[in-house]
């Protein structure tokens, strides 16, 4: 039996996301530049997608630029936008025709002109697909997004358009990029590292978290399946014991 076999589709995540760590360190340990690195993730990020429409994923979120990525040096910088505007072009025709909806959160006005235009583009010409949302998180932090929450509340509530005392955590997560989207159930994170860097911290609150040492351009639908597997063997009690959830 192989893993996809393994796999119960009545109990798969709604919602996926994955942090796509260890480019640099990949290429490094082939002699070669972090930009091989990078380029050589584009592979993982198609069989990830794959395998989640696939299976009947509705959301795949790609941790894919932070806020934090803009302090790398410029040249690293240049090369990350420039394969995003090549790689969103040429993925276009295969998103369409996997009925697939490109989404992006994240300070997008922060891109490079062209970048943000090509982004639009795509994201529009995709919009009407709907067998699963494929969200890029570009230029993202989660305490970025939650400050902008805030700013907003604070000018409604300003403007007296907001009560205070009418706000809850069901209006606060309306106002943030993922408003449109369930909280992802699984989060993934690769190259053996333990941490969430910044990373949907309101939304992951009850997600399953699964690290794996490997480095995200050796990440295949493999990878994906056996994930997937561990999520669905764990006991998801959102506060309740085991014995509340048997009866």
């Amino acid at each position: 039996m192989t893993l996809k076999d393994k796999i119960d589709l009545e109990r798969l995540p709604r919602h996926i996301a994955i942090i796509m760590d260890g480019n640099g360190r990949w290429a490094k340990m082939r002699g070669k530049p972090r930009t091989f690195g990078h380029k050589s993730g584009v592979k993982s990020v198609r069989e990830s997608t794959e395998a989640a429409a696939e299976l009947g994923v509705e959301y795949l979120t790609l941790y894919a630029f932070s806020t934090e990525n803009w302090k790398r040096p410029k040249f690293e910088i240049d090369a990350l936008m420039h394969l995003l505007l090549q790689t969103i072009n040429k993925e276009t025709e295969t998103l369409n025709k996997n009925n697939i909806r490109l989404n992006a959160i994240g300070n997008l006005d922060n891109l490079p002109s062209n970048i943000h235009k090509g982004l639009m583009r795509i994201i529009d010409d995709t919009a009407g697909n709907d067998r699963m949302t494929l969200t890029l998180a570009l230029s993202y932090s989660s305490r970025w997004e939650i400050v902008e929450t805030l700013k907003k509340l604070a000018l409604q509530v300003k403007n007296k358009q907001l009560n205070v005392e009418d706000l809850d955590q069901e209006m606060f997560a309306s106002y943030l990029d993922t408003a449109n989207m369930p909280d992802p159930e699984l989060l993934i994170r690769t190259s053996g590292e333990y941490r969430i860097s910044n990373f949907l911290l309101w939304q992951i609150a009850y997600a399953e978290l699964y690290f794996t040492p490997k480095l995200w351009p050796d990440f295949r639908k493999e990878d994906l399946y056996e994930a997937i597997v561990d999520y669905q063997g764990r006991e998801r009690r959102f506060g309740k014991t085991s014995e509340q959830l048997k009866a």
